[in-house]
């Protein structure tokens, strides 16, 4: 698939008619990057924004101490440092390549240009700006109100809803990759999949989970119901 028709199906670039859609991705560099190569790190200056076309990328920051903590996982098809087109400056994070990944480059200064002759590609851009902020509002409230059990019910259904509402799937990252995500440790990872798995919640094997029972982990993810 070429970058023009990629981005034609995206939200971000909805409803743009085909010879726009073809002008933008003009202005667009195809960049490879090798699993654990960085894509840019955190107060580096600000050139423009990605879009995943391959492979997965995590957003994260480091503490003082060196500590990791992911923000984002990204998937094929979504956008990361849009901030940068808007605001310019420095970075705001470190994007890493998870796996051999291809990334879509929007240099600021020809994007600006193009909202200058479009000002709805602009208002679509602010929408996934807004999305974006509600999940890392999401994610800090995850991790410092819920606990272990409360974090992995909302991932599960949260990668559920990804696969289209698929009751079986595949955990796509790292068991140390998900513990750091969730704010946790791999063996606390491992228990709470257990202990749902005991429950008749879930079934694992290896890294397939079936959610066998919904409801459950929505009260679990809400705050209504414990995990015995």
């Amino acid at each position: 698939m070429n970058v023009s028709n990629f981005l034609a199906r995206l939200p971000l670039f909805k409803g743009l008619p085909p010879h726009e859609t073809d002008e933008l991705a003009k202005i667009t560099t195809l960049r490879s990057f090798r699993q654990g190569e960085t894509i840019f790190l955190e107060e580096e200056p600000a050139g423009g924004f990605y879009i995943l076309f391959s492979g997965k990328v995590k957003i994260f920051k480091l503490s003082a101490e060196g500590k990791e903590q992911i923000l984002h996982i990204i998937e094929p098809g979504h956008s990361f440092a849009e901030i940068a087109v808007f605001e310019g400056g420095k970075y705001p994070a470190n994007a890493e390549a998870l796996e051999q990944s291809r990334t879509i480059f929007f240099p600021t200064a020809a994007l600006i240009r193009k909202f200058k002759s479009d000002p709805y590609l602009a208002m679509n851009m602010l929408g996934v700006l807004s999305s974006r902020l509600r999940e890392f509002t999401q994610t800090i409230e995850s991790l410092a109100l819920r606990g272990v059990p409360e974090r992995m019910a909302i991932y599960l259904l949260h990668l559920q809803r990804l696969k289209n509402g698929a009751e079986t799937f595949d955990l796509e990252i790292k068991k140390g990759v998900l513990a750091n995500l969730l704010g946790t440790t791999g063996e606390s990872v491992s228990r709470t999949l257990a202990r749902m798995s005991d429950a008749g919640f879930i079934e694992v094997h290896g890294r397939r989970i079936t959610i066998l029972k919904r409801r459950p982990l929505e009260d679990i993810g809400a705050g209504r119901r414990k995990l015995d």
